[in-house]
């Protein structure tokens, strides 16, 4: 297997767009573009497909419930179009917050509308009818005036790739994705993740070796390993205490499940409490060192060696840099080093 570097990015500026062109000219295989309550995945992927010629093209991640399946399935036929068959569309069910209080849809049975968003986008893609009878989406809608109709673009495939944390998420990937979006991801314990998406991909007669699967990483190159461990850790304090509610929060369960959940109750108290500068201190460090690349070449290097050894296919990097150069100079060199480790037997 070799191990593929892929990267972060916004590109919705000039020099956003450059920086993915030389991202691609030094190399990386991916580009992934986030989309939260700002700008969205979609429309800078269609900049990038004319801007650049072999970087693959992913979204990382659409959020599910802020456009229709029918609709992410013309955007997926539009940039699949336009990219020559680069792009991959990522999706992920985002959290109640954000479903709820930005795009205001329910964010109930967040699982099965992931199911019925990727069954519906693969009938419109392949040129059929599209009619489909689901928990969450009927189409045509009964008792309407509705048809089922034939997409006017011609067939098209797209990659879907699903951002998952919790186990029933997981196995569904497995079983109807062909990449998972990785987050909070620890290769020393790559099986909270990586057994239930073989579990998935048992239902469809598959294995895990079928899935790409991509992982989240900042990389730091610094002589300083304890306090860029601890300082990447504190970043959490805000996922932990902020990005769920009071019901649920994935990423904290995700946590769990990788060992730290005393940690979490602690740091999620301190937030919601409003101390948020202790909450920020009372992440672990080893949570800030587990989930990134962070040191010198020795120490990045291991690390690089346990996520290939774990079964990651790409790591998406966020390369730390105060300048756009400097960024290009960090992610070069770590370039160098997954070039050393895929060199190795």
């Amino acid at each position: 297997m070799t191990l593929k570097i892929g990267v972060g990015a916004v590109p919705v500026t000039k020099e956003g767009i450059e920086y993915v062109v030389e991202a691609e000219r030094l190399g990386v295989d991916s580009v992934w573009v986030p989309e939260f309550w700002g700008y969205d995945a979609l429309t800078p992927l269609g900049a990038l497909a004319v801007a650049t010629d072999t970087i693959k093209l992913g979204t990382g991640i659409v959020q599910l419930g802020s456009r229709t399946p029918a609709m992410l399935a013309m955007s997926a036929m539009s940039l699949q179009t336009l990219s020559d068959g680069r792009f991959r569309l990522g999706i992920g069910a985002s959290g109640p917050q954000v479903v709820e209080g930005w795009h205001g849809v329910r964010f109930g049975k967040p699982v099965q509308r992931t199911r019925e968003t990727i069954e519906i986008i693969r009938i419109a893609t392949s040129g059929e009818r599209l009619a489909y009878d689901g928990r969450t989406y009927q189409l045509p809608l009964p008792d309407s005036e509705g048809r089922s109709i034939r997409a006017a673009a011609p067939p098209v495939d797209v990659p879907v790739y699903v951002a998952s944390l919790g186990p029933a998420n997981l196995r569904l990937t497995g079983e109807l994705a062909q990449g998972w979006i990785g987050n909070t991801f620890f290769p020393e314990t790559a099986d909270v993740y990586f057994d239930e998406i073989a579990a998935g991909a048992d239902l469809s007669v598959k294995n895990l070796d079928d899935i790409d699967l991509t992982v989240a990483a900042s990389v730091e190159f610094t002589d300083n390993f304890e306090e860029a461990a601890q300082r990447h850790a504190s970043g959490y304090a805000f996922t932990i205490g902020a990005m769920g509610s009071g019901k649920s929060n994935f990423y904290n369960e995700a946590f769990t499940r990788n060992g730290f959940g005393d940690d979490v109750v602690e740091v999620e108290r301190l937030w919601r409490g409003g101390d948020k500068e202790a909450a920020r201190a009372r992440v672990p460090a080893a949570i800030g060192s587990g989930t990134n690349l962070i040191g010198d070449d020795t120490q990045i290097t291991e690390r690089l060696r346990l996520h290939k050894s774990a079964g990651v296919n790409t790591i998406r990097a966020n390369p730390q840099g105060a300048t756009t150069q400097e960024r290009l100079d960090c992610l070069g060199r770590l370039l160098d080093l997954v070039a050393t480790v895929n060199s190795e037997v």
